[in-house]
């Protein structure tokens, strides 16, 4: 069975943090932009900018980057989900 709490090891929260703050900017400002690329554009920018504040690159940090970038997204949706009371079924 694959155990996930590794990943948690990989998780920036700086990065997660700046991506959760670009992605809702992109959201509510760029509405030419479809929901559906913003975790491909979280991903990118949150590898770019781990790959910055670790000053080097290597597959840890590339991987750590991008699941910050997506983290935030779901994040984003967490936080949604509860200030509305939505529930996904």
């Amino acid at each position: 069975m694959l155990d996930l709490n590794v990943l948690g090891n990989y998780i920036v929260l700086l990065v997660v943090g700046i991506c959760l703050c670009v992605g809702y900017v992109i959201k509510v400002s760029f509405t030419k932009i479809d929901n559906k690329y913003i975790p491909c554009i979280m991903a990118i920018l949150g590898c770019i900018l781990n790959v910055w504040i670790a000053g080097g690159i290597n597959p840890e940090i590339i991987l750590g980057g991008m699941l910050s970038g997506l983290a935030s997204t779901g994040l984003h949706q967490t936080f949604k989900n509860l200030i509305r009371g939505e529930k996904n079924e």
